[in-house]
């Protein structure tokens, strides 16, 4: 029987923006998966209120970016290995909206080019199906862009009304993806795995994101904007 060790803890109890020690924003035009939105820093699309981080997809069909979001991450100030993580969310309502939690491991001096890097997703969702979550590992032997990603998806049909628990629990051995302490999926290290299937053995970092259309998202629906993802609580435990 595992036992844990608190050594992370985010309540987003302190109103106003991300605290800068542990996230910084990335933003740009373009980003992977035939995504429509423009990442960017600004209070309307990310800010903490009532005890809870708001990542907010906005619609401005005049401006140059036609949808607006926002994506943090914990590159250069908290990387992680090994561990249980507990994320607690409530995911946005509206069809086009990709809210997600999830790992890269691309924290070393020498930047690796994805899906080398490895990602561990611990959460994805998306408006179109708002009755399902999903969770996966992309590696170089294991990803989307060649069909072999490893992952499932389960029924959570009020994943946009109530709060969850996103739980990981990383080992030297297994991955074990929970939804309020139930497992879905694991996934276990093999004797013959090399970094091309199991590069899970360094640090990674997390993210949050809240996209808008790509491939995963699917078809936007603009009358359906503004998109509302709330992180409740962030807990990282040492297993010991």
């Amino acid at each position: 029987m595992n036992t844990y060790k608190l050594i992370f803890e985010e309540n987003f109890e302190k109103r106003g923006r991300p605290n800068p020690e542990h996230w910084t924003h990335e933003v740009g035009e373009k980003w992977a998966n035939n995504e429509s939105q423009c990442y960017i820093d600004d209070p309307k699309n990310s800010f903490i209120q009532d005890g809870k981080l708001h990542l907010v997809a906005t619609y401005h069909p005049n401006e140059h970016c036609k949808y607006r979001s926002a994506r943090i991450n914990t590159y250069g100030k908290k990387h992680f290995q090994y561990g249980k993580f507990v994320v607690r969310a409530k995911l946005p309502k509206g069809r086009g909206a990709w809210p997600a939690i999830w790992f890269l491991g691309n924290t070393g001096v020498e930047r690796v080019r994805w899906p080398k890097c490895g990602e561990i997703d611990l959460m994805e969702f998306a408006g179109n199906r708002p009755d399902q979550v999903s969770c996966a590992i992309h590696t170089e032997s294991y990803n989307h862009k060649i069909n072999t990603d490893i992952g499932t998806r389960i029924k959570l049909p009020q994943a946009s009304d109530t709060f969850h628990d996103y739980t990981l629990i990383w080992t030297k051995s297994s991955l074990s993806f929970m939804v309020d302490e139930k497992e879905i999926l694991k996934i276990e290290k093999k004797p013959t795995d090399t970094e091309a299937e199991w590069p899970f053995d360094k640090p990674y970092y997390m993210i949050l994101n809240l996209a808008v259309g790509g491939w995963y998202g699917g078809p936007i629906h603009d009358t359906d904007l503004p998109f509302h993802f709330e992180i409740e609580s962030i807990k990282v435990y040492d297993i010991v």
